[in-house]
């Protein structure tokens, strides 16, 4: 495949693969292979998630951080390693920086209740929190968690046809699977020469999961890293989600498959005043997936570059680098 340096990030309808019109289904899996070999992210629309309820969620969760620090905390749980519930003010830095990100955050996951009791994932995942504070965030955040989850699914579908697999190879291993939403505030500075010179509102990195499905990438600051070397800015319009390479599918790829470095940037000093929102799903696959490189990934020209291991002991392995584990 020959090598794409794009501008923008291509822009893919998820309705050419789910319609059942078997060359549009093609040229749908044609294209976002393309993407992921190159950069790694495109923006899709017709995936299922509806305005209103972006608009539901955007009000619940800018009515929750608008709550005062100390109410906030008492939704943090750090002995859970900050898995559910809110997460505070620069708890959460990349990895092999120490300087932490200029925001706050809450984690979905998986509920509970519908998770069958005859599924041993139900006892090791935590149950999530909600804050009594906001009435609808849990039935709104829970039906975005499902939809995106779906769209996600169907991506996953796409990108095991991409690397010549069965359709359904995905499907067993994120079967409620360990998934985050994790709604996001860049909160204001209201003095810049407060913060550390080197802080940032999320610095560069990439993102652990299998697939990260992203609401609201078009406030200015994301960017994403290109293959040259050059920061390119992340745009996309209000119906698409933004669908990037997590390195977990870099890893059981080989680097086929590429998870870019991304970031937001501060604004300039006089807008750091102001408010940024985004809400990414995390699509994690059930903790006993195999990460072990395909086969089909490995030859004389690429060579295998990652050691074996579970997305559990993998997502350990980050989530101490992040400060979130101890």
């Amino acid at each position: 495949m020959s090598e794409i340096l794009y501008n923008e990030i291509p822009s893919l309808d998820l309705s050419d693969f789910t319609s059942g019109d078997a060359s549009q289904k093609a040229a749908f899996v044609h294209k976002l292979g393309d993407a992921y070999e190159n950069i790694g992210f495109v923006a899709i629309k017709n995936h299922g998630l509806t305005q209103a309820l972006q608009d539901q969620l955007y009000t619940a969760i800018k009515t929750f951080f608008a709550l005062d620090d100390e109410t906030k905390s008492k939704y943090e749980r750090p002995e859970i390693g900050y898995q559910r519930g809110y997460t505070g003010k620069g708890k959460e830095h990349a990895k092999g920086r120490n300087t932490g990100d200029l925001k706050e955050f809450y984690h979905v996951g998986q509920e509970l209740s519908k998770i069958p009791d005859t599924d041993p994932l139900k006892k090791d995942y935590p149950p999530n929190v909600w804050p009594e504070e906001v009435s609808d965030f849990q039935e709104t955040a829970l039906e975005v968690f499902q939809t995106i989850e779906a769209a996600g699914k169907a991506m996953l579908q796409a990108i095991a046809l991409h690397l010549g697999l069965d359709e359904q190879y995905f499907e067993d291993k994120v079967l409620h699977g360990n998934s985050i939403l994790r709604p996001i505030h860049y909160f204001p500075i209201e003095d810049p020469a407060s913060v550390p010179s080197d802080a940032v509102r999320a610095a560069e990195h990439g993102d652990i999961n299998l697939i990260t499905l992203l609401m609201g990438a078009s406030a200015d600051g994301l960017q994403v890293l290109r293959k040259d070397g050059q920061w390119i800015p992340i745009t996309a319009l209000p119906d698409q989600l933004v669908v990037n390479v997590g390195d977990m599918l870099e890893r059981l790829t080989n680097k086929k498959l590429k998870s870019t470095i991304h970031r937001v940037v501060n604004p300039p000093r006089e807008k750091m005043n102001s408010s940024r929102y985004s809400i990414p799903f995390f699509m994690h696959p059930r903790s006993e997936m195999d990460l072990t490189c395909l086969d089909s990934c490995v030859d004389e020209d690429n060579p295998k570059e990652f050691a074996d291991a579970t997305a559990g002991e993998f997502l350990e392995e980050r989530l101490r680098e992040l400060g979130l584990r101890k």
